[in-house]
């Protein structure tokens, strides 16, 4: 297998309010190849899939859970300065998204806070000095 990440797949509960919280509220493109029971968008080389939560787990054979809890995962988008961060959780939070932590400095030296999609879906909001950005916004790790 490959060392690469093609889509992430978000399961939610209204696939129609989610689009609007991404496409209208947060700005963001969505594909032509979305219909109405998937949406997709390009977040630069990894695609975020929107997919009705108890369809994408009886895709995947498991057990419909309810929303709400913490499913083990925090999606990431790095800003460029910390004045950044707090522009894009201030953003979110005016397009509906629940503040999770405001943004504070953090003890691996960096800036960050989280927010919540309407599902629940926590994204953390983080300036990290460690990992500059590309000018196509991709995080740049050190060998």
């Amino acid at each position: 297998m490959e060392q690469r990440l093609s889509i992430v797949s978000l399961g939610v509960e209204d696939l129609a309010a989610s689009r609007r919280f991404y496409e209208q509220g947060l700005g963001w493109k969505v594909s032509s190849t979305s219909n109405e029971s998937i949406v997709f968008m390009d977040m630069g080389g990894v695609v975020l899939g929107l997919y009705g939560r108890d369809a994408l787990a009886d895709d995947a054979n498991l057990a419909h859970s309810k929303p709400g809890g913490f499913g083990g995962f925090a999606l990431a988008h790095n800003a460029r300065s910390r004045e950044d961060v707090d522009k894009v959780l201030a953003h979110a939070a005016k397009a509906g998204a629940k503040i999770l932590k405001p943004a504070e400095d953090v003890f691996w030296g960096g800036y960050s806070g989280y927010f919540a999609d309407p599902d629940g879906h926590p994204w953390e909001v983080a300036w990290n000095p460690f990992f500059p950005l590309s000018d196509d916004g991709r995080v740049e790790l050190p060998a």
